[in-house]
């Protein structure tokens, strides 16, 4: 394939993964404590044989997909005035009971399920400091501190556990904003929690359309380039098939 086919389609492939993520950005806008994820590529070199006006390999430089990153820093907090809603301020993440064990999760909208256990919009448990917190109606309403401290009209009910990871940039993505991880989780130092509000996504809408349009106008960039190729190699079949014998 010559070369410049190749460093196209490198191209291609890249701006096709970025968009992909970009996408995935702004359709979770509106998710509580998403976090904005980014394309990082490096270069990649491929040697190619050399074509008949060259001499020895030829050096051809593409671009690579090398993974996700993800941009850790805190959402805006909203007020929703919802008696389970819960937002972390600081560095830390609540513990959610899952079948393949705990899992991890900044997004604070919770719900009482049909046995009043606190859980997550899928049902999974909130795990307190003793394991799942359940309320009864007996217990009125609910007040959560910035500790975590669960209490009633009749006293305290539970704890909300908030942990913390030496490198939250190695959590892996489950899915409804779950996290899991190998790291031994440790006690959130410093992180409080909010009442009544949720952590919003920290995607900003106008950059992520600013950067879709870059990556727009580097496909056709791209495209065009392979386009004038692609005519170049038909006009020199024409001239060859025209040419006298």
């Amino acid at each position: 394939m010559d070369a410049t086919l190749l460093v196209g389609l490198s191209q291609q492939m890249a701006a096709y993964r970025s968009m992909d993520v970009i996408a995935n950005n702004l359709a979770n806008l509106s998710t509580p404590a998403f976090k904005r994820e980014a394309v990082e590529f490096q270069q990649y070199v491929e040697q190619v044989p050399p074509s008949e006006d060259q001499t020895g390999p030829q050096t051809v430089t593409m671009v690579q997909d090398v993974g996700v990153l993800r941009d850790m820093s805190e959402g805006r907090i909203d007020v929703t005035n919802a008696p389970l809603d819960l937002a972390v301020n600081g560095t830390g993440y609540f513990v959610v009971q899952t079948p393949n064990g705990n899992q991890y999760t900044r997004n604070g909208h919770f719900t009482l399920d049909g046995q009043g256990q606190i859980v997550t919009e899928d049902g999974q448990p909130l795990m307190g400091e003793g394991g799942p917190i359940s309320v009864t109606p007996n217990d009125g309403d609910i007040h959560i501190s910035a500790d975590g401290t669960v209490s009633g009209k009749n006293g305290q009910i539970g704890k909300v556990q908030l942990v913390s990871f030496a490198d939250q940039t190695a959590m892996q993505k489950e899915g409804a904003s779950l996290y899991s991880t190998t790291q031994a989780p440790t006690t959130a130092t410093g992180a409080t929690i909010q009442q009544g509000a949720l952590e919003a996504s920290n995607v900003e809408p106008v950059v992520e359309i600013s950067h879709m349009l870059d990556v727009l106008r580097a496909y056709e960039a791209t495209a065009n380039l392979a386009q004038t190729q692609d005519n170049m190699s038909l006009n020199a079949i024409d001239k060859l098939g025209t040419s006298p014998d």
